[in-house]
């Protein structure tokens, strides 16, 4: 079964309990996924401790390889006293407020703690989707030397009764972050309410829901040390943000497509075999929304070109043959669709993923991208029934969000 485990975190310290804490806002960053070269720089100025050090440290060749100048740096805050390594092991309450994209104030709440990796054909830890071949070579650099989780991955529980399990923690620190979002640390101590909450995870398998390049690269490490002989230690663990499956914890935005297209390409022609492709207006923020609405009424793909916007609809004979195979949870995506509809009729295509639809649509506008392809959000219940039939969604499906902010508290495996 799923386990979960205590831990004894690495925390900033000197930060205030009572509210939000600007110091602590300063220090925190981002997934290190969604920071580009221009927020690393920005998290860089704004202090000189900040987390971004640690998950995206500059190759500065005269001071050596970057992931042990990384390793260097998180010795010596600890040694300097900037961050400070809780006395016992404890699981971390963690919360999130927020206002969802429909304007609806929200929340998601959590535990952190260090889940213990599976051996091999081990089923109750679930990857959540198919995944993209990708190096991970970059992070499996950074745990070798730092022997640090820097940030948690994120699991999504089948079982029941967690939430309300790790409401009323003891609070460590909070902050808000450039999106609005309000970030919560709590203390979990009490060995019983350590217990429920590991049996209530136990209970049922656990769904990756993000980071599953970093979990197959901790899988990797421990291999990796058990192959050499080595002590794996805390490297049998990664650190886990654990949610229950439900409604009311999670906020499931989709992840559009960006196109590169060769120049005379004309989207629309190639997928009008597939898809009755309807005019849907000039590409404005408003004009968006009102396609954003449609997609979801008709069941349909938005397209965004040089001409504006479309709403694509796919043809019922074409989309039944074309996922006849499929799960129906997955059948359901937009991705599914994607895979099959779209990606074979541009086959000459380089892809990039984004999750806000204004932000694709104004790329598109500026010439940045020759087109995009805009997909509606999958629902909880689809999630959960894919995951209870153990299936995989189809990549890119789905972007949890808010995430976690990085430094909220760190994990040594040492």
């Amino acid at each position: 079964m799923a386990d979960l485990s205590p831990f004894a975190g690495s925390r900033y310290t000197g930060i205030s309990r009572q509210g939000p804490s600007t110091e602590l806002a300063a220090l925190v960053a981002p997934p290190y996924d969604v920071i580009d070269d221009d927020q690393r720089a920005s998290l860089e100025a704004g202090d000189e401790h900040n987390a971004v050090r640690l998950i995206l440290p500059q190759d500065l060749e005269a001071e050596g390889d970057r992931y042990e100048r990384a390793a260097r740096t998180f010795a010596a805050w600890e040694a300097e006293g900037v961050l400070a390594r809780d006395a016992e092991p404890r699981l971390y309450a963690y919360r999130m407020e927020f206002t969802d994209p429909h304007g609806v104030r929200r929340h998601t709440r959590g535990v952190i703690g260090a889940l213990t990796l599976p051996e091999a054909g081990d089923d109750d830890v679930l990857p959540h989707e198919r995944t993209l071949p990708k190096a991970k070579s970059d992070r499996l650099a950074l745990l070798r030397a730092m022997r640090v989780n820097v940030d948690p991955i994120w699991g999504l529980s089948l079982g029941s009764g967690l939430t309300a399990l790790v409401e009323g923690a003891a609070p460590l620190a909070a902050c808000v972050d450039s999106e609005g979002v309000s970030h919560e640390i709590a203390a979990i101590d009490d060995p019983e309410r350590i217990a429920a909450i590991r049996q209530a995870i136990g209970s049922a398998p656990l769904v990756l829901a993000d980071g599953h390049h970093r979990f197959e690269t901790a899988l990797n490490y421990r291999n990796e040390l058990r192959d050499a002989g080595e002590e794996v230690g805390g490297a049998d663990a990664i650190m886990t943000f654990v949610v229950e499956l439900v409604d009311d914890e999670l906020c499931i935005e989709p992840i559009h497509r960006l196109i590169e297209m060769p120049g005379a390409t004309d989207i629309r022609e190639r997928l009008a075999d597939a898809f009755e492709l309807r005019d849907a207006g000039a590409n404005t923020p408003e004009g968006v929304a009102a396609l954003e609405r449609a997609m979801r009424d008709e069941h349909g793909l938005g397209v965004v070109d040089g001409r504006g916007l479309a709403l694509a609809i796919p043809r019922a004979d074409v989309r039944a043959t074309a996922l006849a195979g499929e799960h129906p949870a997955v059948a359901a995506t937009d991705a599914a669709l994607i895979e099959a509809l779209v990606v074979p009729r541009l086959a000459d295509t380089t892809w990039q993923y984004r999750h806000d639809a204004r932000d694709v649509a104004a790329l598109v506008d500026k010439g940045a991208s020759t087109a995009a392809i805009l997909c509606s959000p999958v629902s909880v219940a689809t999630t959960r029934a894919a995951a209870i039939d153990r299936v995989r969604m189809p990549q890119k499906t789905t972007f949890f969000w808010p995430k976690p902010r990085t430094g909220m508290v760190f994990r040594s495996l040492d």
